[in-house]
């Protein structure tokens, strides 16, 4: 995938793949760390972060910004994404595409992307183009010139995307939707990309002054992964990024959600929807924010209900009573806000949404009564600990993973001691989890359905 496609798909929230990458990141038999990495601050306040991979001479080079989405001031919704295509538009040493061109013809490639609680800019390059690469996006975190050629187009771009990604997207409009009924007052409540009235409307000053505001080293974490050490990055790094001038220290403050005391329920039938689904989305904690003690026993829970054809769910509703062609669980901790724990499923052909939806709601009301058995708890465990032992192998995986975690309130030492933590989950832990976060009403229910067929008009038999 080249760097102007994935720039284009930053609607979609990448935590949930840092989860599984994280879980991913071990092997069963050894708890000595994850990614084992080596990190320093600059005096400008810039945390970095190296995580050797010696298996071949590359390198990802990334930058994260601790801002996102959900930083956005209100009225200016899709800001954070907007900017971070414009990122790409040149400065005055480096103008234009410079910085794109120069990494593909180098054998680099590049990336960007937006979620609620970070942004995010990488390159993979040979580790020998690691101080060009280094150069270049030190240049722009504080050089970027933008005039209204770069942005009107960009704004076209922008709208594009939105109408390709989630307008054209049944699915995508009601979780749209869905976050806007389950989240009555924190950000999280709009989508990543904006409203479109809200793109329309953002002007070059807004642009520049959410740039100025976020875009400073001590607001910023550098994860180099690959082909390097600590004591070879230090000096490349105070060399182009320890020379940014400190900006003013940043408070992360974000609307509070109140308690929720009623269900929602949302129904979107559009003529473009082929396969039914439900969906009940329950309010949750994550690692940063609520009931936090429950986070690890949710992770469980979810890999429990959620791990394919052998879970207790999908062998219920899919293999038994023949009710769904699918039905899970899911669950996603790393947020700087509130979480969601979600169950989904769709319909066999002949099965009305009404009798899935029951048999649902029967499944969900088993678990909090009568929970999940110990062996599946711990079945799901070893898999946890199991599922990619290669992990390490990527050239990525470790940089996402703390990369996400630096940026949501997390520290590496969180990360390097996920395995011991999922492993001292209990039984009894997942069970009093269950009962604490899924609750009735703190929940919204969605069906996705089929525009209903107009009845044909029957003409009046004309007086004889």
């Amino acid at each position: 995938m080249n760097g102007i496609g994935f720039r284009q798909m930053t609607r979609f929230r990448i935590s949930f793949l840092l989860v599984l990458f994280l879980a991913a990141g071990f092997s069963a038999t050894s708890f000595a760390g994850v990614f084992n990495p080596q990190t320093f601050t600059l005096k400008n306040g810039m945390q970095v972060v190296v995580v050797p991979n010696h298996r071949a001479p590359v390198v990802s080079h990334m930058i994260w910004y601790k801002v996102g989405s959900a930083d956005e001031w209100p009225g200016k919704s899709g800001v954070a994404h907007f900017f971070e295509h414009l990122m790409f538009k040149g400065t005055k040493k480096f103008p234009g595409a410079t910085f794109s061109q120069q990494v593909a013809r180098n054998g680099g490639r590049e990336n960007a992307f937006t979620s609620y609680d970070y942004t995010a800019y990488f390159q993979s390059i040979a580790v020998d183009r690691l101080p060009m690469v280094m150069e270049m996006e030190a240049d722009r975190m504080r050089g970027l010139t933008l005039s209204d050629a770069d942005i009107e187009p960009e704004r076209l771009v922008v709208l594009e995307e939105r109408r390709e990604r989630t307008d054209n997207n049944p699915a995508a409009l009601l979780s749209e939707h869905v976050n806007a009924a389950l989240y009555l007052n924190h950000p999280y409540r709009r989508p990543i990309i904006g409203w479109p009235q809200e793109i329309k409307a953002l002007s070059r000053d807004d642009l520049l002054k959410f740039y100025r505001h976020w875009y400073t080293p001590n607001n910023a974490v550098l994860i180099v992964a690959g082909d390097i050490t600590a004591e070879k990055l230090r000096p490349l790094a105070e060399k182009y990024y320890g020379v940014i001038p400190r900006g003013p220290d940043i408070q992360r403050a974000r609307p509070q959600e109140p308690h929720h005391v009623a269900p929602r329920e949302v129904t979107l039938r559009d003529k473009r929807v082929r396969q039914p689904s439900w969906s009940r989305v329950f309010l949750a904690p994550s690692y940063s924010a609520g009931d936090s003690k429950h986070a690890y026993a949710l992770q469980v829970l979810a890999e429990v209900l959620g791990g394919g054809a052998t879970s207790p769910l999908y062998r219920s509703v899919v293999v038994d009573k023949k009710l769904a062609v699918a039905a899970g669980a899911g669950y996603d901790p790393d947020n700087l806000g509130p979480s969601e724990f979600r169950f989904y499923a769709s319909p066999r052909s002949g099965i009305t949404m009404e009798t899935l939806a029951k048999a649902m709601e029967a499944e969900i009301k088993r678990i909090i009564e009568n929970g999940v058995t110990t062996e599946a708890v711990e079945r799901a465990k070893k898999r946890m600990q199991d599922t990619a032992i290669y992990a390490r192998d990527s050239l990525r995986t470790g940089a996402y993973v703390i990369g996400g975690a630096l940026t949501t309130g997390r520290t590496i030492e969180d990360v390097e001691s996920w395995p011991e933590r999922i492993a001292a989950v209990t039984h009894e832990q997942v069970q009093q989890a269950a009962k604490a976060v899924l609750k009735h009403h703190q929940s919204v229910t969605a069906f996705l359905l089929p525009l209903r067929k107009a009845k044909p008009k029957i003409k009046p038999k004309a007086k004889p």
